[in-house]
């Protein structure tokens, strides 16, 4: 079955209605500890590549859940009325669940411009999944 929009299409507008921080941004954000970092990827990715320190981990699949006060899977953690700056591996799901929680009523969230490769190849600091807890 043929569909009708694909994901580029979906990125693209996405990209036009959400915020998106620049690594720059973002590394200062951090190193102030001013903002708090979702990390959106697979616990298998976590797992071969680490996380930023202090992330929360909180799975794509489950995102919407958590945010939401009414659900019972709510986490505090988005409550937070600081910024939540998205990130996923090259910045494609993230720009998408950015998309989402602002259609939720969220408005202090963003993701990272580049995703966690781009934070990594700037040799920011990365976690060893086992050493940081969900």
């Amino acid at each position: 079955m043929a569909i009708s929009k694909g994901y580029k299409a979906l990125l693209d507008e996405a990209m036009q209605q959400i915020k998106t921080i620049p690594l720059e941004d973002a590394r200062e954000l951090y190193e102030l500890s001013e903002a708090c970092f979702i990390d959106i990827r697979d616990i298998r990715e976590l797992e071969r590549d680490g996380m930023i320190p202090e992330a929360v981990h909180a799975p794509r699949g489950m995102l919407e859940f958590w945010v939401d006060p009414d659900s019972p899977y709510y986490r505090e953690v988005f409550g937070q009325s600081g910024p939540l700056i998205l990130y996923c591996q090259s910045a494609w799901r993230s720009a998408l669940a950015t998309l989402t929680l602002q259609q939720m009523g969220m408005d202090n969230v963003c993701h990272l411009e580049g995703g966690f490769k781009n934070w990594m190849g700037a040799g920011l600091p990365v976690a060893d999944k086992r050493a940081v807890s969900h």
